[in-house]
């Protein structure tokens, strides 16, 4: 098949009409009938004339054809044309009478679509409507039979070459409903009217098509327009109703939140709801389908980059009866149009990569052609170009059994044939003319298009096309494209080696001998427990040992049950117990047997133990802290800037589930901290290699790929995200900001678009329900979620002193949702309006990537849908703080304070500005305030930490030690624990003292000063051994402490113990 052929060579295509089945007459007996086909308002041919009994088939196998070329039945109307057959009978002749007479009995439709998509034939079965009064339309109301046509099409070679079929596009613009139309407008009004639309578009690069809808029909209000309802051809009116429906197209209920234009806004939900409802309105439901080549969607794309707006065009149209002779007074045509409108379409979401479908709500307005020419660059109106074609109102084409169309459309069409189907350059298009001047464009006011903004009229109007404007790569090709990136690596089972094989290896052989010998002694003494039976005496015990015992030696058993066991003993003295070389002194040699002998015996009674025992249970111990609490514990590291400990606790979860992705995740987000971005990436690239569909990772490679200049990479990253995870707002909210750093406008606007829209789904269904982006919640929040809530939320702790069961009096169950709604969030404003750039700012800021999270920020600011004045500045101040730049976190935290005095995050973090600064006095009382607001702050941990610091540093144990208690109660953790003993030691309370040093130990068995403190409890309580080794505990854990140490020292001193060097 040739590849490259010429659009304009002609191809015949061939209709054939098989047979009619169930056909109807007006005879009881038999119908003689002939079938008429047409195509693009010409008769290709009729068949023979049949007479055929009622219940038998017809069959005509009659066929025809006509050829498709650039000059007549052009690819464009094989795409919005269909063949119409039309279905005769010929009734019987009457006395004198000399011709024939024939009635319609019906109708139907072939679409010819299936020949654009690369397909030679095709056969299909047709619906026969009925003609209203015709015997087929009786014959469906009393029997509810349908007459159906079988049809054949055919061509000899494809239409399209496959590249052609490629490049080239079909569009299809479907105009549904005008609606709150203007009053004035009435269905009874005389004349009558037509009410059209028309827009135009290029299907070639040389060639602009003018797509007309001109079937309106004008409705009263009071009732809603049905869904689904059926698409119909661009034909006008047919002879059987029914025959102007596309058959598999239909309008149905669209989602208000997917809808493109105007009036998609909330406040605009009821006007809709009534407009749509009880006001007048103009009905199409027409859809036009429109072949574009390669040039033609080149075109189109330009265009719509170019000028984002198109203009639909719409008017009401007066009938006009002909005067005699069939002419129209001269200069009436002009004064044709009337209610001249025009709706501005935003046709840049048809840019958007995979998008094949808008639907939109759009504002229609008074046509002027200097509105025309601002928003578009068109020089001209559609409609008046089509009114001045010199056609005649009237005219149909002969021999078409089609119902003469309006006047008006006859003549527009005539004028496609003519005057739009000669070459235009797109250019003069798409171009300001620079010798038209603009102020001579408008020589009156429109006062009756001024009625549709009086009205606030609106027309909704769909447009999809048959392959994406610009392609999106798909998911798999992505998902391809990050396993490149980051090779997946699955977890290698754990296979045992060494030492542990071995000892392995010597338990199963123990197993093994040990069910031989079981089996021996049943041989010779039966079942070896028999429920219910009584034990043996010691006099029978030994006998039968005895007796097993010289059986197994008789028949050699023993000797190779040692030999089956030798390797695994050999190789447990090589690899347990490390020795290959011979014993030169025999003492050495017997304290090696001896512990051999020890550990072998040891394993031998685990191994019969666990094979023996019906009750066996699996010895493995869970270990004390869970990785969530590790987590927490890291996070309180990197919150005294303690970040070798913290990387410590991180890596403890890697040892423990070094296949959790979280870990990694979380494990690069600390790296972000210390600015070594090359161990972030490391880390987050395992994470992917872990779970390829782990989405904070996923985003963070792509804010470091972009970081790093490999754009590509982070493109790739970004929109894997949003495949993964379409409802995810943060995802698409980064691809946005990427795509706009790199100018790409559309994909930006794209972006954001669903940003929002995911957004705005989160927020009517409830906050809950929000999709997670960061990689855990903080452990801390997680542990004792239902405690937190019932915790006091402004602990005045002058009032309670040390009465720490004033701590737990008060109750608020009805912050416990909220708790969970920030444990799902992990932002630190709570109960704040929000937007895209908000919720992608926290995720950042908790991830410290500062870059993006600035411009993030900056967006926020020029954003019309921003969030509140507070939590930009609020986040604006979290990232000077996380750059050490205090005096600009100080002027935001001032700025955040104006809009809302009362947010106790704003006050929390200004309590860190101040501890930070070292002004201790100030930030007490930024974190008393937040303390004692009526909101919980989101991380509360933090301050109880630094007040009851600084109260410890003030000596006012009596207020630290409530702080501390709310501390342990809602996120305990060594360091509250340790903090609340250190003040009940002052406050000389050793039985608390020691209960919390005793919890922070088991936390945490490697903090000095833990043990430190309980050498001083120990010491004061007069327990000298347990002085001593939590005083050598102390120094071997390198006590760094020196009042700590002098404070001990001095103590022992004065008891006179608690220092083994003394």
């Amino acid at each position: 098949m040739e590849n490259h052929r010429d659009f304009g060579r002609a191809v015949p295509v061939q209709i054939s009409v098989l047979s009619a089945n169930h056909l109807r007459g007006s005879r009881t007996d038999s119908c003689l009938s002939f079938v008429r086909v047409e195509f693009n308002g010409c008769v290709l041919g009729d068949s023979q004339k049949l007479d055929v009994p009622v219940d038998k088939d017809v069959v005509y196998n009659f066929s025809c054809s006509f050829e498709c070329s650039e000059v007549a039945h052009t690819l464009d109307d094989v795409a919005h044309k269909p063949v119409i057959l039309t279905v005769f009978e010929i009734l019987p002749k009457e006395k004198k009478q000399k011709e024939e007479k024939t009635t319609v009995l019906g109708q139907a439709v072939v679409d010819l679509l299936p020949l654009l998509r690369g397909q030679c034939s095709f056969s299909s079965t047709v619906l026969l409507h009925a003609v209203p009064g015709s015997p087929a339309d009786v014959a469906v109301h009393e029997d509810s039979v349908k007459s159906t046509l079988d049809v054949m099409v055919q061509v000899p070679e494809p239409l399209l070459s496959d590249a052609q079929r490629s490049d080239s596009n079909v569009l299809m613009v479907t105009v549904e409903t005008a609606y709150s139309v203007p009053d004035i407008w009435n269905p009874a009004s005389t004349p009558p009217s037509h009410y059209i639309a028309a827009l135009q578009m290029p299907i070639s690069a040389t060639k602009e098509q003018v797509l007309l809808f001109s079937n309106g029909v004008l409705k009263m209000g009071g009732e809603k327009e049905p869904v689904p309802r059926p698409k119909k051809w661009p034909l006008g009116s047919l002879l059987a109703p029914g025959a102007e429906v596309i058959q598999g197209l239909y309008i149905d209920t669209e989602p208000t939140d997917t809808d493109h234009g105007d009036l998609t806004d909330i406040e605009d939900k009821d006007f809709r709801a009534d407009a749509e409802c009880n006001q007048k309105r103009v009905s199409w439901d027409t859809a036009r389908r429109c072949f574009i080549d390669a040039g033609g969607v080149a075109c189109l794309s330009r265009r719509i980059a170019e000028c984002r707006l198109w203009p639909v065009e719409i008017m009401k149209a007066i009938q006009t009866a002909p005067t005699k002779g069939g002419k129209t007074r001269q200069g009436e045509d002009e004064a044709q149009i009337s209610f001249h409108g025009v709706v501005y379409m935003d046709l840049v979401p048809l840019l958007y990569p995979g998008v094949r479908r808008i639907h939109g709500v759009y504002r229609i307005y008074p046509f002027y052609e200097s509105d025309l020419l601002n928003k578009t660059q068109r020089t001209y109106s559609v409609l008046k170009e089509c009114s001045k074609a010199p056609a005649a109102l009237g005219r149909n084409r002969a021999n078409s059994s089609v119902n003469s169309l309006k006047a008006f459309q006859t003549r527009t069409t005539e004028n496609q044939r003519g005057n739009n189907d000669v070459s235009k350059k797109p250019d003069s298009q798409g171009k300001c003319a620079q010798t038209d001047s603009v102020s001579g464009l408008e020589p009156q006011v429109n006062t009756e298009g001024q009625m549709y903004a009086d009205s606030r009229s609106y027309i909704v109007i769909e447009i999809a096309v048959e392959k994406p404007l610009a392609p999106k790569r798909p998911p798999e090709e992505l998902a391809k494209r990050v396993m490149e990136l980051v090779p997946p690596r699955p977890p290698l089972p754990r296979r045992p080696a060494g030492a542990e094989r071995a000892v392995q290896e010597y338990q199963s052989q123990i197993a093994s001998v040990a069910a031989q010998v079981l089996d021996q002694y049943q041989q010779l003494f039966g079942a070896a427990f028999l429920p219910g039976g009584k034990p043996l005496d010691p006099v029978m015990q030994e006998q039968r040992k005895n007796q097993l015992l010289g059986e197994l030696n008789y028949s050699g058993k023993y000797f190779a049950f040692k030999e089956q066991m030798k390797y695994s003993v050999v190789r447990i003295v090589r690899e347990k117990m490390l020795r290959t070389e011979a014993f030169s002194d025999p003492e050495q040699l017997q304290a090696f047997l001896s512990q051999l002998y020890v550990f072998l015996v040891d394993e031998m009674h685990a191994t019969l133990n666990k094979t023996l025992s019906v009750d066996s249970q699996d010895a493995h111990q869970e270990p004390v802290l869970s990785c969530a609490q590790l987590k927490h514990f890291a996070r309180e590291a990197e919150l005294n800037t303690d970040y070798q400990l913290a990387a410590q606790y991180y890596q403890e979860c890697l040892i423990r589930e070094r296949s959790e992705p979280s870990h990694w995740c979380d494990y690069g987000a600390f790296h972000m901290l210390t600015a070594d971005h090359l161990k972030a990436e490391e880390c987050f690239q395992q994470a992917l290699s872990i779970q390829q569909t782990h989405i904070p990772s996923l985003l963070m490679c792509g804010v470091l790929s972009e970081m790093n200049g490999h754009f590509e990479d982070a493109e790739t990253f970004f929109e894997r995200a949003t495949c993964v995870e379409p409802n995810n707002v943060v995802a698409w909210a980064l691809f946005g900001i990427f795509c706009q750093t790199q100018e790409k406008s559309i994909e930006a606007e794209m972006a954001f678009r669903e940003a929002s829209k995911q957004l705005n789904a989160v927020l009517q269904t409830g906050s809950a329900s929000r999709p997670e982006v960061s990689s855990e919640t903080q452990s801390g929040q997680k542990k004792d979620l239902k405690d937190e809530s019932r915790e006091t939320p402004a602990g005045n702790t002058e009032e309670t002193g040390g009465n720490t069961d004033a701590v737990h009096e008060e109750e608020r169950p009805q912050n416990d949702q909220k708790s969970k709604q920030e444990v799902q969030q992990q932002v630190p404003p709570t109960g704040v309006q929000t937007s895209i750039y908000m919720e992608t700012v926290w995720f950042l800021l908790q991830n410290y990537a500062l870059q993006m999270a600035q411009r993030a920020l900056a967006l926020e600011l020029l954003s019309p849908d921003r969030g509140t004045i507070s939590s930009y500045h609020l986040a604006l101040a979290k990232l000077h703080l996380l750059r050490g730049e205090h005096d600009s976190a100080e002027a935001s935290l001032k700025e955040a304070l104006t809009d809302h005095f009362q947010n106790p995050d704003i006050w929390a973090l200004w309590g860190h500005l101040h501890y930070q600064k070292g002004d201790y006095a100030q930030a007490q009382s930024c974190y008393e305030r937040t303390l004692d607001s009526v909101l919980d702050a989101s991380d509360t941990h933090s301050i109880f930490l630094r007040l009851g610091s600084i109260y410890l540093q003030k000596g006012e144990c009596d207020k630290a030690k409530p702080v501390f208690l709310r501390a342990c109660k809602r996120s305990p953790s060594c360091l509250t624990w340790l903090r609340l003993g250190i003040a009940c030691y002052r406050l000389e309370e050793l039985t608390e003292a020691e209960e919390a040093l005793t919890e922070a130990n088991a936390l945490n068995n490697r903090n000095p000063e833990v043990w430190g403190y309980l050498s001083l409890v120990c010491l004061q309580t007069g327990r000298k051994l347990e002085a001593e080794q939590s005083y050598k505990y102390a120094l071997k854990m390198n006590l760094q402490e020196e009042s700590l140490l002098e404070e001990i020292h001095e103590l022992q001193s004065r008891v006179g113990f608690g220092n083994p060097s003394f």
